[in-house]
């Protein structure tokens, strides 16, 4: 019970991190963009490394007993590639236009923490190329609060595959769940910025943008228990103990997904926050923390 309750506690972590973001977003004087980039590249860092290197084979070992040497493999990959298709499904079901991931000027986000501070006028900052190349045009306040709440519900159904991987893998090893809590939660503090800019705007109320944002975090720790609870239920069997073979295609799944949120969304977006090296400095550094703390546990 008590592993139980420490998966549950760092999924919860890593998904009110969208709350730390909001905070970000209403308190800071500038907003640190060279942070965002190397945090988010070290977290993509964090996962590709975990997944390729510890998650990916666990889910092999786990398959051996039940399908044989090669056998294991060929599932292993397969649940690898399904969970790969399974996020990706979940993605291509958000519009482009409500992206969580897209980047917010300066000029957008002075007016949150600054209440003196005048609105900017996106519309010019868009022709004028002052603002960046995708500013969004916030003139129409039903437009902005549709913006703001698409993107929540995105961050909200793509935290429900992230919380089931944190959980697990807390589940499994807590050691290995602490790291995989901090990179999700390092991810999740742009997407908090994200959802509270533009539901601020629409509605100029900062209790209720944090309130989104602190909502579409909690997806994470919810996703992660009705997931291990159906799991449980169908597939545990009459002792409720999930087999190993069905963990092992939980674990290939969980790697398959890491590796894509790392691909199609920390890393371009690090690269879009961050200069020069910015986002390889922090994929490396991820990588080589991830490294050193499996080597330090063995």
């Amino acid at each position: 019970m008590s592993d139980l309750w420490i998966a549950f506690g760092l999924t919860l972590f890593a998904g009110m991190a969208t709350s730390i973001g909001s905070v970000i977003a209403f308190t800071a004087k500038r907003t640190n963009y060279r942070f965002l980039s190397i945090s988010t590249g070290f977290s993509a860092g964090v996962m590709l490394y975990v997944s390729f290197v510890e998650i990916y084979f666990k889910g092999a070992e786990s398959l051996v007993e039940r399908f044989g040497e090669t056998g294991a493999h060929w599932v292993n990959a397969g649940s690898f590639f399904g969970g790969m298709l399974l996020i990706g499904l979940i993605d291509n079901l958000i519009p482009a236009a409500e992206n969580p991931h897209e980047i917010h000027s300066e000029a957008e986000t002075l007016p949150l923490h600054d209440p003196s501070a005048k609105a900017p006028d996106f519309d010019a900052l868009s022709k004028t190329g002052d603002g960046p190349a995708d500013a969004h045009d916030h003139r129409a306040h039903h437009k902005l609060l549709r913006m703001g709440l698409f993107t929540a519900l995105a961050i909200g159904i793509h935290n429900f595959p992230e919380g089931l991987a944190t959980f697990l893998a807390a589940l499994q090893d807590p050691s290995l769940g602490v790291a995989i809590a901090i990179a999700i939660a390092l991810h999740n503090i742009p997407e908090g910025i994200s959802v509270s800019v533009p539901i601020y705007y629409a509605t100029g109320n900062r209790k209720k943008a944090f309130f989104y944002s602190a909502l579409s975090g909690l997806a994470e720790p919810i996703g992660a228990i009705i997931a291990y609870g159906a799991i449980r239920l169908f597939l545990g069997g009459d002792t409720g103990v999930i087999p190993p073979e069905i963990m092992g295609i939980l674990f290939g799944g969980v790697a398959g997904i890491m590796v894509y949120i790392s691909l199609d969304e920390l890393l371009p977006t690090s690269r879009a926050y961050g200069k020069g090296h910015d986002s390889l400095f922090g994929l490396v550094s991820g990588m080589l923390v991830m490294a050193l703390s499996l080597l330090l546990m063995k």
